[in-house]
């Protein structure tokens, strides 16, 4: 495969938040971060200032546009956002914690468990239409710096879904991949679609890294 046939992809997912370490669902809440992410993102903009990249792209949420501003000032590059790049919204879920919403919402949080591709909180996104919405929305980006070399920094749930759209895994398979934040993970994208090429690298963080479910 030719160099100039496909993008080259780090995506990377936003550093630490205090909701993160408390796993409360995020979803769409614009949540900064906490002062462990901010010493994540310095060190992610460090380990990736000589990458040569072409471009840094962001969800436009706090925690991943500070994220990608350490990247982008490193990399001596202006920060594009982009709303396709939002994690999911969690409507109702948003702002609780994992055992809030199995107490208060126990038939939603068995559907959400099970990764019902047809399931949205009440409020929020129904898991595939997420997962169209981030594939779709990716491709586009990597389809307009064909031949170059992106930063795409975003969320837990847009990892999880570029893993499944790469690997070719179905939605409603479990999870057996990390999603750390600052995490650098790595993928090309072409005309048959997205390919995995490294996944979940922390050898930057150094023990500041931490893996969760809460977006």
């Amino acid at each position: 495969m030719n160099d100039d046939d496909v993008t080259r992809l780090v995506a990377v997912r936003h550093g630490e938040t205090a909701w993160n370490v408390d796993t409360r669902i995020q979803g769409q809440l614009d949540i900064g971060l906490n002062d462990t992410g901010r010493r994540q993102a310095e060190r992610l903009g460090r380990v990736m200032a000589d990458a040569r990249l072409d471009a840094v792209y962001s969800s436009d949420l706090e925690r991943a546009h500070d994220t990608a501003r350490a990247l982008a000032r490193h990399a001596k590059l202006p920060v594009r956002t982009d709303t396709s790049l939002r994690e999911r919204a969690f409507g109702v879920f948003e702002g609780m914690t994992f055992a809030q919403i199995e107490q208060r919402f126990p038939e939603a949080a068995r559907r959400w468990r099970q990764r019902d591709s047809a399931f949205g909180p009440e409020g929020g996104e129904r898991l595939g239409d997420f997962y169209a919405r981030v594939v779709a929305g990716v491709a586009s980006i990597a389809a307009r710096h064909r031949g170059q070399h992106i930063a795409v920094v975003t969320h837990g749930g847009v990892l999880d879904a570029l893993y499944r759209a790469a690997a070719r895994i179905a939605l409603d398979a479990p999870r057996t991949w990390q999603v750390g934040n600052a995490s650098i993970n790595r993928l090309l994208h072409g005309d048959h679609g997205f390919t995995l090429v490294g996944w979940a690298d922390t050898l930057h963080l150094d023990g500041l890294s931490l893996d969760e479910d809460a977006a």
